[in-house]
């Protein structure tokens, strides 16, 4: 199933009206908390100074992922908390997210390159969208993890 209609949504944490934000924070509690039963602190203090995109469908919060900017002028942006609602999977919009996320970070740090923390699992999905691997697997809360970099779209992948 194609993707659906979406409009994409990017702001900073406080241009995200309270209910917008609920939403928002309990969609990632239901997903990365509940649903994968992984007891850990959701609200790290991050969110405050990140942008968060998300994919909406009229009022429906279809997909999120927050975007983290280099703490130095030439490390990377950071893509994390990649979350699709469970009441929207299977419409591809996970490849859309990333499509999304990729072209913001773009935007907003054209100069540097894209890190995440990706579920191991998840490697050859994120592979596709030209991330490479640059660690080895870890654990983190208990789920296996692997580092992964894309390189601005300027420089070689």
């Amino acid at each position: 199933m194609a993707a659906a209609n979406y409009q994409v949504d990017l702001r900073h944490f406080d241009e995200l009206p309270a209910r917008e934000l609920y939403d928002l924070l309990r969609m990632r509690v239901d997903v990365f908390v509940v649903e994968q039963n992984c007891p850990y602190p959701e609200l790290d203090g991050k969110d405050i100074d990140a942008v968060h995109l998300r994919l909406l469908e009229g009022g429906d919060l279809l997909a999120a992922v927050r975007i983290l900017k280099p703490h130095e002028p030439q490390d990377p942006s950071k893509i994390g908390r990649v979350v699709v609602s469970p009441a929207h999977r299977g419409k591809r919009l996970g490849d859309a997210l990333m499509r999304e996320s990729i072209a913001a970070c773009e935007r907003l740090y054209p100069a540097n390159p894209i890190a995440l923390s990706a579920q191991a699992h998840l490697r050859r999905f994120y592979e596709s969208f030209g991330f490479v691997g640059t660690s080895q697997e870890y654990l983190e809360d208990g789920i296996p993890h692997i580092d992964m970099v894309r390189q601005p779209a300027s420089q070689p992948v």
